[in-house]
C-alpha cells in the first residue's frame, strides 16, 4: 500500500506565500511524475502542476510565474511553493503521484488534500 500525506496549507493574505509538501510512503519501487491538483468550491479539480522524475515541469496558465512546483526524489516529496497568491487560488489541493510498486504494477495515488484561503 502507498500513503501520500500532504502538508503546509493554511490561511494568508492576498500576496503572501506558501509551500505545499506531500510525502509518499509505503511499498514503492519507483515514484514517477508527480501531481498538484486543486478543487475550489461548486468546481471541477484542475491541474496546476506537474513534475517528471526527470524533473521537467509543467504549469497551468493561471499559476505560471506564481507557483514553483519541485521534488526530493530520495525522500518521495513533491513541494509546490505558492508566491503572490490570489483570493482565486483558494481551494483544496490534492497530491498526486504515479508509483510503480512492482514490476508490472504501476498506478496513481491520491493525497488526503490541504486546504488553502487566501483572504484578508
Amino acid at each position: 500500500q502507498v500513503q501520500l500525506v500532504e502538508s503546509g496549507g493554511g490561511l494568508v493574505q492576498p500576496g503572501g506565500s506558501l509551500r505545499l509538501s506531500c510525502a509518499a510512503s509505503g511499498s514503492i519501487l519507483r515514484v514517477n511524475s508527480m501531481f498538484w491538483y486543486r478543487q475550489a468550491p461548486g468546481k471541477q479539480r484542475e491541474l496546476v502542476a506537474s513534475i517528471t522524475s526527470g524533473g521537467s515541469t509543467n504549469y497551468a496558465d493561471s499559476v505560471k510565474d506564481r507557483f514553483t512546483i519541485s521534488r526530493d526524489n530520495a525522500k518521495n516529496t513533491v513541494y509546490l511553493q505558492m508566491n503572490s497568491l490570489k483570493p482565486e487560488d483558494t481551494a483544496v489541493y490534492y497530491c498526486n503521484a504515479i508509483v510503480t510498486v512492482r514490476v508490472g504494477l504501476t498506478r496513481g495515488y491520491w493525497g488526503q488534500g490541504t486546504q488553502v484561503t487566501v483572504s484578508s
